[in-house]
């Protein structure tokens, strides 16, 4: 028996198709064929027997599925793993070529670094991936022309972005000043920091361009580009740093060169690309308008992003008032970038997923969504043991990577159990992460990240400092037990919507957008959408992307649409 949502999806599918053989002016519709149209199957069926978005109705998961679900992630991930690690590398790489300039200089760009990051770097990355579920959910409804559209719309809104941004770091060194640091230090930060203002601008294009070929399933490209800029930057770090005597400014400048040679390589393949033959049919008036249709998912995804790594932040921070500080300081900061690099893998799955979900939303096939939530989890617990338990085992020696002091050694084999939990933990989340972003749950999202890291992590970290009864070398792993908690928080309430979700709602949810976003104004719609919601099919609270249909099913395929207020409304077709 169908569930009583796919008949509902099915029910809207025949109305919509009868308003458009109303009155159509491209062809005219006589009686015999719309008496015909109405008595047929509400959605005709294949060869095969499938149905709508020809996914069979079957409940039971065969493993051919499983298997080829399994295959097709997996393609996806590998790559965009191997990109998010030469993403990361190229400020480290820009902070070892420092670090031979001596210790004044290597603090100083560690600090703009992680400064910039804050500020700018994951704004940028938090707005583009709106694209994750704008992108996906077009392309898998066949309208790939929309692809080009949105990508349009995401770099007018995230440019004027990087403006202030600019500002901000223009004014790093007196920041640093005003908030007590050292001048020296906040001097040298601020010039690495200005050096930095003209990296932000191709960060934020590159950001939309692999995610416009990311949810066509197209991760290559971006790989190979990412590859060949990592090995340009390693030359152009030693040019600037050592041969030009550029010193720290040319390690700031490196980054933006790579940035927009990636941004260069990424355009020209975009361009010329067959392959982007249909998704890239290059600027239009369509990109500049319904911009605030992307900002209103755009905003919640920076701050689903934003919140999760600005707490990461503050436990540097606070990190500083515990009683041995110069130790501790250290401490964190190995054991942040062991988990920063630790979470490369999660998220390149987590990426993978929102690809796969959006893509079979879009196409409406809920039970294929719902297969990829399940796969993707079972990739995350897997490589979560796996990385946890390899962590455990190496945990006395993997200090000496950082350093010699033996002290500091035994500080992280002590504190690395604890890490490893953390990072079992955000794998799990970075897959559910990524299943949000190809749903459109970014705003929930952004409230679950509030209070799971602001309200909870955050006050245990901060108990944990002012208790007396704490012993000095238990309160580094307290604050990160605190960011534990908040983690571990998220996660349960992350997979507790995931689990709760009806995906053939999700996909009765994409199909209805489609009345809103085509600006249907007439008392007809009205009456339409009126009917529709006392009927139930309206889901509220949840503002969604520009939704689409399947190409076979699409009811005003790449044509614009207007009903007047006429009697008997026609629906006049213009390209």
């Amino acid at each position: 028996m169908k569930s009583r949502h796919e008949y509902q999806v099915k029910k809207i599918f025949h109305l919509l198709h009868f308003l458009r053989f109303r009155g159509t002016t491209r062809e005219q519709m006589d009686e015999g064929y719309l008496k015909s149209f109405l008595e047929s199957p509400l959605i005709p069926k294949d060869e095969k027997g499938l149905e709508f978005g020809g996914e069979s109705p079957k409940r039971w998961i065969e493993t051919s599925e499983v298997i080829g679900e399994l295959k097709k992630q997996m393609k996806l991930a590998g790559p965009l793993v191997v990109v998010n690690f030469l993403q990361y590398s190229l400020q480290m790489i820009s902070i070892m070529f420092v670090g031979h300039l001596g210790e004044l200089s290597l603090s100083s760009a560690s600090m703009a670094t992680s400064f910039a990051g804050v500020t700018g770097f994951s704004i940028m990355l938090g707005m583009g991936s709106a694209l994750d579920t704008f992108c996906g959910q077009a392309y898998g409804a066949e309208q790939y022309h929309m692809l080009g559209v949105h990508m349009q719309r995401a770099l007018l809104v995230l440019m004027p972005t990087c403006i202030p941004i600019a500002f901000v770091w223009a004014y790093t060194g007196k920041i640093f000043t005003i908030i007590g640091q050292d001048p020296e230090i906040s001097m040298q930060a601020g010039i690495y920091a200005h050096w930095l203002i003209p990296s932000i601008f191709p960060y934020g294009i590159l950001q939309c361009q692999i995610r416009f070929l990311q949810t066509q399933n197209n991760v290559w490209p971006s790989t190979i580009s990412t590859g060949f800029t990592s090995l340009v930057h390693i030359l152009m770090c030693w040019t600037l740093v050592f041969k030009f005597s550029f010193g720290i400014k040319g390690a700031a400048l490196s980054i933006a060169i790579s940035y927009w040679t990636n941004v260069l390589i990424m355009a020209i393949y975009i361009k010329f690309s067959p392959a982007c033959q249909k998704t890239w049919t290059g600027f239009s008036k369509e990109g500049m308008k319904n911009l605030l249709s992307f900002t209103s998912l755009a905003i919640p995804s920076c701050l689903m992003v934003c919140l999760e790594f600005w707490s990461y932040e503050f436990l540097a921070l606070m990190s500083g008032f515990l009683p041995n500080p110069k130790l501790e300081a250290s401490m964190m900061s190995i054991s942040l970038d062991t988990s920063a690099v630790v979470y490369r893998i999660p998220y390149g799955f987590g990426s993978a997923v929102s690809t796969r979900v959006s893509n079979e939303l879009g196409a409406g096939r809920p039970h294929a969504a719902r297969l990829a939530v399940q796969v993707v989890l079972f990739l995350a617990i897997t490589e979560g043991l796996s990385v946890s338990l390899l962590a455990v085992a190496v945990r006395g020696v993997w200090g000496y990577m950082y350093t010699n002091e033996e002290e500091l050694i035994r500080y992280l084999a002590a504190i690395m159990p604890v890490l490893a939990v953390s990072n079992f933990i955000d794998g799990i989340q970075g897959a559910l992460s990524g299943t949000a972003r190809g749903c459109g749950w970014q705003k929930i999202c952004a409230f679950v990240s509030l209070g799971a890291y602001y309200l909870v992590a955050f006050l245990l970290q901060s108990s944990s400092l002012l208790s007396s009864s704490v012993e000095e070398s238990l309160l580094l792993q307290g604050l990160w037990m605190g960011i534990l908690c908040g983690s571990t928080l998220q996660t349960f309430l992350l997979l507790a919507i995931t689990m709760s979700t009806s995906w053939e709602q999700e996909v009765l949810s994409s199909l209805l957008c489609l009345i809103w976003s085509l600006r249907l104004i007439s008392f007809g719609c009205f009456s339409l959408t009126t009917i529709l919601i006392f009927s139930g099919f309206l889901r509220q609270g949840r503002p969604r992307a520009e939704c689409v249909l399947p190409a076979s099913k699409q009811i005003w395929h790449h044509e614009a649409v207007q009903i007047n207020s006429q009697k008997k409304p026609p629906l006049i077709f213009s390209q």
